[in-house]
């Protein structure tokens, strides 16, 4: 009668998806009965399953989704900013999660971009139209905004100081109470862009107009 016989399922580890090969992680799921084998297959892959359910996440349930700012002079011309924007969780944000005293790349992933279509001034410092990364440098007490010339980059290493094109202080101030969501923003009048960094109960400004 062979060794099936009596049926029943069994699992047999480590067969990949139309395959009998054997493949770590995955196993499927075979009915035996009456001396043959019937394989139907259960197969189940953790690393693919996590890979397709990390693609099929919409931004809302992404620790740090993508956002953006936008502001505008009052001629039509355009400042846009792209970032990711990370969560507090809990965790001590500022001289904890964020150290003082190193660059920050001011939200989460990909480095944040700062783009351009007119020339401008930030805070005393001549900045052509273009394209542009944006760090900042935190302390207890005083930020600067970092502008740099390489784009395109992972947010992290920070590319150094040679591929600086500005540092520029920033006005500090308190929010009146904590803000989950690491979020960019603007306050205008037309003449002036107020670029603000906001998280936990800290903001950062920093003055922005168009240069004429």
């Amino acid at each position: 009668m062979g060794d099936g016989s009596r049926g029943g399922w069994r699992i047999e580890s480590n067969y990949g998806l139309a395959t009998s090969k054997a493949v770590p992680g995955i196993a499927r799921a075979v009915w035996r009965t009456g001396g043959n084998m019937r394989a139907r297959s259960l197969a189940v892959c953790g690393v693919v399953l996590a890979g397709l359910a990390m693609m099929a996440t919409p931004s809302w349930g992404q620790a740090s989704p993508p956002a953006k700012a936008e502001c505008k002079f009052a001629d039509g011309k355009t400042i846009h900013v792209d970032y990711s924007s990370p969560r507090m969780r809990g965790r001590k944000i500022f001289g904890g999660l964020v150290p003082y005293g190193e660059p920050w790349r001011v939200g989460a992933n990909d480095a944040t971009t700062f783009v351009i279509d007119t020339d401008v001034n930030v805070a005393g410092k001549d900045v052509p139209a273009g394209s542009y990364t944006l760090f900042a440098l935190p302390n207890p007490d005083s930020w600067q905004l970092i502008i740099n010339k390489t784009t395109g980059e992972w947010g992290i290493p920070y590319p150094g100081a040679d591929s600086d094109l500005a540092r520029v202080p920033m006005k500090l101030s308190k929010l009146p109470s904590p803000l989950e969501d690491f979020t960019i923003g603007f306050a205008s009048d037309g003449k002036t862009c107020a670029m603000h960094l906001d998280w936990d109960t800290t903001r950062a400004t920093v003055d922005i107009t168009e240069k004429k």
